[in-house]
């Protein structure tokens, strides 16, 4: 409503004074202000704040007359009176200069536009020059406690019980009379005053009085503390007078009349504000509400604040200021709300926590149309500071004669000025059926509205938003230039900063202030009016609109308010030279001139106007109202706006008072039996009238009893409306109505709502209710109900779709490092800043009416706004303050409303997450209460579990682990851990892993972090593998199982090695047993693409479980389904045979063996083959070496004979790459020339994936695989130094082509040669050959074949692989000849398969002295992961080689996500990222 911006504006009065002023009073229009001090009356004048003239009152006068103490003025401005302390009334004359001359005027530069050329215009911006003479003075003969103008009379209460009235002009004895106090009669009401009992009135007298025009009487405060009023019973207003008194209060203070909604505010010793009503039917006075501090909101001081001092209620009646003797200001709404108080926060703390002496007001008043706040401090220290300075000067004046010259400031005195901007609703009611905040101060606007017409415009930051408020305060923060302004909710709730549109000095200037301000219902045209004129602006042009002719500006003044229609301003003026009230619409696109406006003549005063569509509702003066259709005309070149009177409505009747009517709004809101489902169109109809009467809202009905014509049989133009029925009272307290033109069938509940504000009692919305399903209404349910509720921000705009309610609220900053002698004004006060706010409100809304079992239209409103952004927030919002208020109760309450609102939000999907929800945000002493209305927590889990909601249940499983025993929760979450890995939540997984492990260990009560995978570091490629939580070289336990030796190696995502201290534990014990079944069951099913990513995402050691399973789970059972299963899951297409492709020359290899020659023969291979191979021979090499250990060895056969299904590769790759290798194996040798004797074997993937003078001085570590598996992998014709080129004929590059058909995706390739490399170390020789199979790679089957000559492998796995390969080869007979060809080159090895009476291969036969240069570089001495010399990548490629450059088939880029390690490209799904591992 109204809010406090930047810091006050200190005042210094320019005389020198002895005397501090103690008492402000402003003159009717609130242009002057008269201040008093002892001897000293001044007149200040409004804007420029400056002062005119001050009257020094004579030693002798002052000694005859007393201090003065009062001040009135006249209502017409033109006298003063001010109050001595012996009695006496002086009366001044205010006097204009005859000669038109200014005290001050502005100041133009020369051809500057603004100086007017029009003859006779008085600028309006110059402080008039005034002089002040005082007449003969009035002596009342005893102390005056009140002085008050009433129209030609003023009335003086003195302390001898009398009430004086005087004539302003004539004061002699016929202007003159008195009435005693003690002969009004007093009573409870005015039904009881003829024989009721009275008062006591002996020695009483009226301490404070106030004259309400609107109640036509006097409220006064007695020097009891009594609080009365005082009503004339006949027309004139001091004959026969009657009182009534409110009863049980004695302790007033002061007293502040609302003429507006009739109210009468009473301040109190206690500190609080006590508003009384008059009951119209009785008289009596009713207590309407009390205005006090809380302790909830200030503990401190609520109940240390001292008597009110004063109250003081704003221009427009809108908000009330009070005081407290101790100090401080608090702002409240009419009805109650409480917007500002000093008394705390910021205010009342310095940031260090200090508390700042709250400032003292011995008085204080509201300028012109409430912008500023006038008060007058008091300063306690000021004498003191007086007599030190003088002792200072007089030593000093000897020294420097002219330092006593300049006024010191601290003796000169201030006036406080607070600035405000307020709500566009407070004067200009017709802007509520906007769904926009419009707030205005005395030169500028605050809009809430974006910009559609540039979304990203560097007009948020135009110069409009940096202009400083006049206190050269700093700027507002302008809107964020890159927040995207689309309309809708994110333009109303993007940000939280303003659109401030700075109001057109030239406008202002002469018009200063504005009265009124309008936005259109898209929010991007604005309309201001002030003293006389109106000037528009429009957010599009970014430019204002003003009159062209200022004649015609100064002729109007807007009497009734402005208002959009459509692109036409609205206005009610007053017409000077026609002396004539009239409605003009002006066309927001034409020139603002007279010549454009439709202009209609009204017969009396308007007091307010609104749209509703295509209508005008007018009230007038004479308590009429008018209904005006609105019709656009386009025949002329200016489009103008045709006005026709429709219907005038008489309201004499039921208003007393046309100044009561606060505002006046047309709505289709209707209440009887009509409001069916069937009949939406009348929602678009103009059906009843709402006033606002002083706080009370009725409503006027149209009325339809008579005999109702049918709408088509009427023809347009002489269609009747209907009467209105009598009025009806809807609600009392009443400040602002909400309403909308607009309907929507999805919406109707919200739509067809009435909003209302009702300050501390919230808002209340009159919500209508429907039949559902087009059943007939019950007959006992009414259609309307009104529900209350209350918000936490004031309401300046309601977004009736949307259910939020936007306002704003005060938001302070402190600067108080300004520290200095005196403490500066800047220190002692924030600087204060207006920030936007919303509040959604549905919640209070369905809670409201399931307490009233109407749980059927709950349904359906809630069903309705069920696609908002924040409804799953409004669910938990409503259990949430059900269950607080509930369950923290202290008596039992006997129908309690949690477990409806439970059994309501069942109704809806998001149940089980509000649940949820809601329980981890409420403490957990309140987790019982909840869990018996909603449902055992056991069994909500199980829901979320049957629903595949697993982040739910996870949530769910926290709140079983604090409700429940250990054994409870790990069984619920072995359930969870479980479904996560079958459906691959890999994330929820390891939470789940963490999880399990602190149930056991007891650390649930503070869980151990979520890991994070590391950053890849600067070693290069071997960092980048270790965070992807497989590490296949590093050191772990060495299993025996029977005679194998076997590397492990295992990675959890907690670190590097979760085998230390605490790896035997029952918890990873428990662990590692599901995640084996999670394995066994993926293998059973023949899902190894699933297998890999659960592998390297949880850090699962594949190859040592593999190991342990080799002859159990990891056996193949059918070879044919586990081929089919693997080209489905790997997108692997079946391989097509071509025409005459059994004669192919690559039938018997040839290629293959052109393609290895010429490998072996280029310059780099040649350099690494001639270098020494058996330097180092191994230490480590044990005796009791199985044909396992010889698989790196035996890995050589896979000779060149791969790349018989290859593709092109560049010659410089080539070069890089083999020159690479070269130079690591020669660091190879010399790191590992002498290994340590307890250094273990280990297997590195690379020995699977390189050709073999390349495989023999590898270092075994991951990053190898990664540059050699994408270019070894891939089919290469390789092309030599020399650039001698291969002569292939047709037919072989046909094949080829064919061969390149006949492949999968490359990451699947790469992810199957890893699973081969992985299945070849664990010894599972039955997947190895189901592997070659889809590759198609004859040397896995050849190295398999020979490896099941060895005495260790098992005599059934020999017979699974003859059998399954006769069975794939029946299969390829019958229905994928594609596979012909490749079983026709491995025809050799299966005829000594099926031959299978081989001599065994003894162990010695394989050299295990190379094994050591194919070590695991990453391991130390003790098995811990150690960071190689190879790894400095910079130093050891002698060329740059980035992995991402290498071409796999015919050159083609491969796009960017395949460029992954073979490692990382097992993650699926979400987790499938692309990671550029560029070495330089």
């Amino acid at each position: 409503m109204y809010f406090l911006t930047g810091w006050p504006r200190r005042l210094l009065c320019p005389l020198r004074s002895e005397e501090e002023p103690f008492h402000i009073q402003p003159s009717s229009q609130r242009f002057y202000f008269g201040v008093l001090s002892e001897t000293q009356l001044s007149i200040w004048f409004s804007r420029p704040s400056v002062l005119i003239v001050s009257y020094i009152e004579s030693a002798k006068a002052a000694a005859q007359f007393g201090f003065y103490q009062k001040a009135e003025w006249k209502p017409d401005d033109s006298m003063i009176a001010v109050a001595t302390a012996k009695g006496y009334i002086l009366l001044f004359d205010v006097l204009g200069r005859g000669d038109d001359k200014s005290l001050y005027e502005p100041v133009y530069p020369k051809g500057s536009p603004r100086v007017r050329a029009t003859p006779g215009y008085k600028e309006e911006q110059c402080a008039p020059a005034l002089s002040l003479e005082m007449k003969k003075p009035v002596d009342l003969e005893a102390p005056i406690t009140s002085l008050r103008s009433l129209q030609e009379d003023l009335l003086v209460c003195t302390a001898d019980g009398y009430l004086h009235v005087l004539h302003w002009d004539g004061l002699g004895s016929n202007g003159r009379k008195a009435i005693c106090l003690s002969t009004i009669p007093f009573s409870l009401d005015l039904q009881s005053a003829r024989g009721g009992p009275s008062l006591d009135l002996e020695g009483v007298y009226i301490r404070c009085m106030e004259y309400c025009v609107t109640l036509d009487g006097f409220a006064v405060v007695l020097s009891d503390g009594r609080l009365g009023f005082i009503t004339p019973l006949s027309n004139t207003i001091t004959a026969d007078l009657q009182g009534v008194w409110a009863a049980d209060v004695n302790d007033g203070t002061c007293v502040a009349v609302n003429n507006k909604y009739r109210l009468m505010a009473f301040g109190c010793a206690s500190g609080s504000v006590l508003v009384y009503m008059i009951d119209t039917t009785t008289g009596s006075m009713q207590l309407s509400h009390k205005l006090e501090l809380t302790p909830k909101h200030y503990p401190d001081i609520y109940n240390k604040t001292g008597p009110v001092k004063l109250i003081c209620w704003s221009p427009d009646y809108s908000v009330v200021m009070v005081t407290w003797e101790c100090g401080g200001l608090s702002l409240w709404s009419v009805f109650g709300a409480h917007l500002i108080c000093t008394l705390g926060e910021d205010f009342a703390y310095r940031s260090d926590g200090t508390k700042k002496e709250p400032v003292k007001i011995s008085s204080m008043s509201w300028g012109a149309e409430g912008y500023h706040l006038w008060v007058l401090p008091i300063k306690q220290e000021r004498r003191e500071q007086q007599q030190e300075e003088e002792a200072e000067q007089q030593q000093k004046q000897e020294e420097e004669e002219e330092m006593a010259t300049p006024p010191q400031p601290s003796l000169q005195a201030g006036i406080l000025q607070f600035h405000f901007i307020k709500s566009a609703l407070t004067v200009n009611p017709c802007t509520s059926n906007q769904e926009q905040v419009l707030l205005h101060g005395e030169d500028r606007l605050y809009l809430t509205c974006g910009d559609p017409s540039q979304v990203h415009s560097a007009a948020d930051t135009h110069p409009h938003t940096h202009l400083h408020p006049p206190d050269g305060s700093p700027p507002h923060q302008p809107p964020d230039p890159d927040s995207s302004l689309s309309q809708g909710l994110s333009t109303l709730l993007g940000h939280k900063h303003w659109h401030v549109v700075q109001i057109h000095s030239t406008y202002l200037e002469s018009n200063w202030p504005i009265r009124f301000a309008a936005i259109d219902t898209a929010g991007q045209c604005m309309a201001v009016a002030g003293r006389r004129g109106f000037a528009h602006y429009s957010l599009f042009t970014r430019k204002w609109k003003l009159f062209g002719n200022i004649t015609q500006e100064q002729n109007m003044t807007v009497t009734g308010g402005l208002a959009w229609w459509k692109d036409f301003v609205v206005v009610a003026c007053y017409n000077y030279i026609d002396q004539q009230e009239q409605l003009r619409l002006y066309q927001r696109s034409s020139n603002l001139d007279n010549a454009f406006a439709s202009v209609t003549k009204l017969h009396s005063d308007t007091l307010l106007l609104n749209v509703f569509r295509d209508m005008v509702i007018v009230f007038r003066a004479d308590c009429s109202i008018c209904l005006y259709s609105l019709e656009r005309r386009n025949d002329s070149p200016h489009p103008t706006a045709s006005v026709e009177l429709l219907q005038e409505v008489s309201m004499s009747r039921y208003i007393p008072h046309p100044a009561l009517v606060v505002s006046v709004t047309l709505t289709s809101v209707r209440t009887e039996t009509g409001i069916t489902l069937k009949a939406p169109q009348q929602a678009c109809m103009a059906e009843s009238i709402m006033l606002n009467l002083a706080g009370q809202l009725i409503m006027l009905q149209r009325d339809r009893s008579g005999p109702q014509v049918r709408e088509k049989e009427t023809p347009a133009n002489n269609k009747k409306l209907l009467p209105f029925c009598p009025p009806v009272v809807l609600a009392q307290c009443v400040e602002n109505v909400w309403t909308t033109c607009r309907s929507n069938r999805k919406k109707r509940h919200l739509l067809e709502a009435l909003w209302l504000s009702c300050g501390e009692a919230g808002m209340k919305v009159w919500l209508p209710l429907f039949p559902r399903d087009h059943r007939k209404p019950h007959s006992f349910l009414s259609r309307r109900i009104m529900l209350p509720f209350h918000i936490n921000i004031y309401p300046l705009a309601v977004l009736f779709e949307d259910a939020l309610v936007l306002g704003a609220t005060n938001e302070t900053v402190l600067y108080d490092g300004l520290q200095g002698a005196a403490e500066p004004l800047e220190a002692l006060f924030p600087y204060c800043t207006v920030e936007r706010t919303s509040q959604i409100y549905l919640h209070h809304i369905l809670r409201q009416l399931l307490v009233r079992n109407l749980g059927e239209q709950a349904l359906m409103l809630a069903q309705s706004c069920a696609s908002l952004p924040y409804f799953p927030h409004v669910m938990e919002l409503m259990v949430h303050v059900v269950l607080e208020e509930e369950a923290t109760s202290r008596e039992p309450i006997p129908d309690p409303l949690l477990p409806t609102v439970a059994k309501f939000i069942t109704e809806f999907p998001l149940f089980l997450q509000t649940i949820v929800h809601c329980a981890r945000k409420t403490e957990y002493a309140l987790w019982n209460y909840l869990f018996a209305a909603v449902g055992n927590p056991k069994d909500l889990f199980e829901e979320c579990l049957m629903a595949q909601d697993l982040d739910t249940a996870a949530s769910y499983l926290i709140i079983l682990q604090s409700m429940e025993v250990p054994a409870v929760s790990r069984q619920h979450a072995t359930l969870l851990f479980n479904t996560a890995l079958e459906q691959g939540k890999w994330d929820l997984c390891r939470h789940m892993i963490r999880f399990l492990k602190a149930i056991g260990s007891g650390e649930m009560d503070t869980p151990p972090p979520t890991p994070t995978t590391q950053e890849p570091s600067s070693t290069g490629g071997f960092e980048f593998f270790r965070n992807r939580s497989i590490s296949l070289s590093q050191s772990a336990d060495t299993i025996a199982m029977g005679k194998f030796n076997l590397q492990k190696t295992f990675s959890m995502p907690s670190g590097p090695s979760s085998r230390g201290r605490d790896g035997e534990c029952p918890e990873n014990m428990y662990i590692d047993m599901m995640l084996w079944r999670h394995a066994r069951h993926l293998l059973e099913q023949v899902r190894l693409r699933d297998l890999g990513c659960f592998s390297a995402q949880l850090g699962f050691e594949l190859i040592g479980w593999l190991c342990r399973e080799r002859n159990r789970v990891a056996r193949v059972e059918d070879f044919v389904s586990a081929l089919k299963r693997l080209h489905k899951d790997f997108l692997w297409p079946f391989p097509v045979i071509p025409g005459g492709s059994i004669s192919s020359p690559l039938k018997n290899g040839r290629c293959r063996t052109v393609l290895s020659t010429r490998l072996l023969k280029s310059q780099s291979a040649d350099s690494l083959l001639n270098s020494d191979m058996d330097t180092a021979p191994s230490r480590a090499a044990s005796s009791n070496n199985t044909w396992l250990d010889g698989l790196g060895q035996r890995s050589k056969d896979m000779d060149a004979a791969s790349s018989s299904h290859s593709n092109q590769h560049s010659p410089q790759t080539h070069d890089a790459f083999l020159s690479l290798l070269t130079s690591k194996g020669n660091q190879a040798r010399t790191a590992f020339s002498n290994p340590p004797e307890d250094m273990p074997l280990s297997y590195s993937p690379s020995a699977f994936f390189l050709t073999p003078p390349v495989e023999e001085y590898s270092v075994g570590s991951a990053t190898d695989l990664t540059e050699t598996s994408s270019v070894v992998d891939g089919d290469w014709t390789m092309v030599d130094e020399s650039s001698s080129t291969l002569s292939l004929s047709q037919a072989e590059l046909e094949h080829i082509s064919m061969e390149l058909a006949n492949k999968g995706p490359h990451k699947s390739q790469v992810q199957l040669r890893y699973l081969l490399h992985v299945f070849m170390e664990a010894g599972c020789l039955e997947w190895c050959v189901v592997i070659g199979l889809i590759l198609r790679d004859a040397n896995v089957i050849k190295q398999v074949i020979g490896f099941l000559d060895s005495p260790e492998v098992p005599q059934d796995t020999v017979q699974s692989v003859q059998s399954g390969l006769l069975a794939v080869d029946t299969w390829v007979s019958t229905d994928c000849l594609g596979y012909k060809p490749f079983l026709n080159l491995i025809q050799p090895q299966l005829q000594d398969l099926m031959d299978s009476a081989a001599e065994q291969v003894q162990p010695e036969a394989f050299q295990p002295s190379s094994q050591s240069s194919k070590l695991g570089g990453s391991e130390g001495p003790g098995g811990a992961a150690a960071p190689r010399p190879e790894d400095g990548r910079g130093a050891t490629a002698p060329l740059g080689l980035a992995l991402p450059s290498l071409e796999p088939a015919g050159g083609f880029p491969r796009p960017p996500s395949e460029d992954c390690p073979p490692e990382q490209t097992e993650e699926l799904g979400e987790d499938e990222g692309a990671y550029d591992c560029t070495l330089s």
